[in-house]
């Protein structure tokens, strides 16, 4: 079964790859390198002339062949590997008639527990009423950035002191029974991380995401031997060897790999063994379409320190236009799918009617006219 077509689609924010084998079976996957998703596309264009007449089941040695190929790094190379691998573990699944997390060892579980990102705002009125929302929706855990609004214009005590009365108001709006996570989305400097979590330690956070920018694992291990709550890093890593040395220095909690950045199904497999041997739980990135969600779950249910599930309501645009039936969430948990694969069909109709719409923004700018360093 070899390869026989390599095909990329750019729809929305999404980058998604198609591969087709001789014999006809399609498997589908997703690059996370959602910042420059044409840098991605472009890689993965690069990579046909190498993919077409490979042996398609031979995950472990395209991934390989791929990654060693010019021995660069980077996140442009790692999310093209990472939506390859992705459609090839699809492919294998279609041509066994198993799902993927059967193939990866059969189940660890048998729902997987989803993590709800619907809260934002930059008020406390907004991210209490959102919270309550999310609860009412049967949803058990949330995570939400509670930076106030303009952040990088205030002073230090009114960003620690905003941050601190936002995670009060959604900790009393959604009581103790219910897991909060916070992400401060590298926007604090170490000093001032340092002081928000040991006011934030009360309110019991399930973790704190990347309180400061992860330039280096020293400085990220540094800040987190002062924390007193569980510290969770990893989402723009590559690597089960950048996920080591987090793990082994910095010490988190959780791991945060997105699988259409990480390396993809089977890479992240490793990274997720490599921290269950160090008592580390794996709580993926994740916020792009219902395909990387879909291979999430796929180890998510064969993964046993795979934790809660993170991800947007994917039955909303421009998300509902990427597959046909994305996976469900039924009481605040994702059904355990049965379809060969991944799980999910392109729905090539509707995501050609999603024009290309790159996300992000320039960095916020001080007063001084300097990029901000949060």
């Amino acid at each position: 079964m070899k390869i026989e077509s390599v095909e990329t689609f750019l729809a929305s924010h999404f980058l998604v790859v198609r591969i087709t084998t001789d014999d006809g079976i399609q498997g589908i996957g997703e690059s996370s390198y959602w910042a420059f998703p044409r840098a991605a596309e472009e890689t993965v264009k690069g990579f046909a002339a190498d993919l077409v007449g490979m042996e398609a089941g031979d995950t472990e040695h395209v991934w390989n062949y791929l990654h060693r190929k010019h021995s660069f790094r980077g996140n442009s190379l790692a999310g093209a590997i990472s939506a390859v691998d992705i459609a090839l573990w699809d492919i294998k699944g279609k041509r066994l008639q198993a799902p993927v997390w059967d193939l990866l060892g059969g189940r660890a579980r048998r729902r997987v527990r989803a993590l709800s990102l619907g809260v934002s705002g930059g008020t406390c009125d907004e991210v209490a009423a959102q919270a309550e929302a999310v609860k009412s929706r049967g949803f058990t855990a949330l995570k939400f950035i509670p930076m106030p609004g303009e952040w990088w214009l205030r002073s230090y005590p009114s960003v620690v002191r905003g941050s601190i009365a936002m995670l009060e108001a959604v900790r009393e709006t959604v009581g103790w029974d219910f897991d909060v996570g916070v992400e401060i989305h590298r926007n604090m400097l170490p000093s001032e991380a340092v002081v928000f979590v040991e006011q934030a330690a009360k309110y019991l956070p399930y973790f704190v995401e990347d309180p400061i920018a992860p330039d280096g694992v020293a400085a990220m291990g540094e800040v987190a031997a002062k924390m007193s709550v569980p510290l969770a890093v990893g989402e723009r890593n590559t690597g089960i060897w950048e996920f080591r040395d987090f793990a082994q220095i910095a010490r988190p909690h959780f791991l945060k790999p997105d699988v259409g950045l990480a390396g993809g199904i089977g890479h992240v497999k490793k990274i997720a063994a490599m921290a269950e041997s160090q008592h580390v739980r794996i709580a993926p990135h994740n916020f792009l379409s219902p395909i990387v969600t879909a291979a999430c779950i796929q180890l998510a249910v064969s993964t046993p320190n795979w934790d809660v599930q993170e991800g947007l309501d994917e039955t909303q645009p421009p998300r509902s236009a990427i597959v046909k039936r994305p996976i469900p969430i039924v009481d605040g948990y994702y059904v355990l799918p049965e379809a060969p694969g991944i799980g999910v069909e392109l729905d090539e109709e509707s995501m050609s009617r999603l024009p290309f719409e790159p996300m992000g923004q320039p960095p916020p700018i001080r007063g001084d006219g300097s990029v901000a360093l949060r």
